[in-house]
């Protein structure tokens, strides 16, 4: 499919009006009717803003294979698995979600130490 028919129908598929989407990126509607049909390329600046506004990388539009990519819940996964997805994000992302875990821990020591000294009293 065309990077135009990726964008059409991802735009479909989420329910957005192309008046939606124009306003979004900064167009009117007749020129992104005209991206949609495939007779006017989107800016970098464009594609950026449709991606942000599908809530889908910019890869996942160019490359699109006709299905939007489900939400990803970790919760449900097996500790390997939690740890395949976290290993998939840029590295970011990785020192935040590691910096969230060394708080949750710290504070779980705190809070148990905090207790077995109290009840010690």
């Amino acid at each position: 499919m065309a990077l135009a028919d990726n964008i059409k129908y991802i735009r479909e598929e989420k329910s957005f009006l192309q008046k939606d989407v124009a306003e979004h990126i900064g167009v009117d509607k007749s020129t992104y009717s005209k991206i949609e049909k495939g007779t006017r390329e989107l800016t970098v600046k464009e594609l950026q803003k449709v991606a942000e506004l599908f809530n889908l990388s910019i890869d996942q539009i160019v490359s699109f294979e006709g299905s939007i990519p489900k939400e990803i819940t970790i919760e449900d996964k097996s500790s390997i698995e939690q740890m395949r997805l976290i290993q998939q994000l840029d590295d970011e992302d990785k020192q935040t979600i590691f910096k969230l875990i060394d708080k949750m821990l710290t504070n779980k020591k705190f809070k148990d130490f905090f207790n077995k000294n109290v009840a010690a009293l």
